[in-house]
């Protein structure tokens, strides 16, 4: 028998069914011991948001402090887990509150020490410069990366950004308007993510993971945008400044909030667009930047 451990933090309820779905294939291996866990704060985030709440999440969020969780059963801290899933949503361009606070633990270090640990992420589009921090946490764990999974939003950026605050502050995951498409992680691909766990499952009972990772982007679950590549890296750059000039100004955060808030909405619907009709016009400049920076970040 082998134990398998898949954490996750959920509000909305679509990282829980990408967990479950994921986990299909090895809840049907009478060789598994499969264990749930949920990240549950001590003073959970609201949802659905509301504008307030979701805005004074930023700084937190960007500089990745870590709030307070409830323990990890006893149980699963004294079991030695052959492999963990481990799922976790982008806020603010970094692992939300409840992820990094969980990485952060001395729960997590303990789980994690040495252990396989495969990450899995449902996010609106940019997961990139995200996945870079989780890394680091798990480095720092001593956890051995040797898979990932990017599950996004597949509708344009400027469309996504209206559904999924739409969702956020509604709590009802429908076609804004009637017209517009569902918000989050489409349930085909949900529901498709079984595959990537026929493949862990795979890789698991041949005590390999060596090409792991190929096998799944093969498969497709990981797909890489240059656009959104470079708008995630600047993006972290400026989320840098604004977050620690609001994070150290206690004094004046809603204020400063206030005028984050402004100045987001003209990078997403100003600055945004340009900077991707300048990456059309230099693409080809940079075909060969991209395709090494792509296979970095389809790679662990």
């Amino acid at each position: 028998m082998k134990n398998v451990l898949v954490i996750y933090y959920t509000q909305s309820g679509q990282l829980e069914s990408i967990a479950k779905n994921i986990a299909k294939p090895f809840l049907n291996s009478d060789e598994i011991n499969l264990t749930f866990h949920e990240i549950q704060l001590e003073k959970p985030f609201p949802f659905p948001w509301n504008k307030e709440s979701f805005f004074d999440a930023f700084p937190e969020s960007f500089l990745q402090i870590p709030t307070a969780l409830k323990p990890v059963p006893e149980e699963i801290l004294n079991t030695k887990f052959d492999l963990i899933l481990f799922h976790y949503q982008v806020w603010y361009l970094s692992p939300s509150i409840p992820i990094n606070s969980f990485l952060k633990s001395d729960d997590a270090k303990k789980i994690l020490n040495n252990t396989p640990v495969i990450t899995i992420s449902g996010s609106r589009n940019m997961w990139i410069m995200a996945q870079e921090k989780i890394k680091v946490l798990l480095r720092k764990a001593n956890a051995n990366l040797v898979g990932n999974v990017a599950l996004v939003d597949r509708v344009g950026n400027l469309i996504s950004v209206i559904t999924i605050v739409e969702w956020m502050f509604s709590g009802v995951k429908k076609k804004y308007l009637g017209i517009f498409p569902l918000p989050g992680v489409s349930e085909k691909d949900i529901q498709e993510s079984s595959q990537f766990g026929e493949i862990m499952l795979d890789s698991l009972q041949q005590n390999n993971f060596a090409q792991l990772q190929p096998k799944l982007v093969n498969a497709g679950a990981v797909k890489i945008s240059s656009y959104l590549v470079t708008v995630d890296k600047t993006a972290n750059k400026i989320f840098n400044k604004w977050s620690n000039i609001i994070y150290k100004n206690q004094k004046n955060r809603k204020q400063l909030l206030k005028v984050f808030n402004v100045y987001l909405f003209l990078a997403i619907w100003l600055i945004s667009p340009i900077v991707y009709i300048l990456h059309l016009i230099t693409y080809p400049l940079k075909l060969k930047s991209i395709k090494k920076e792509t296979q970095y970040y389809q790679g662990v």
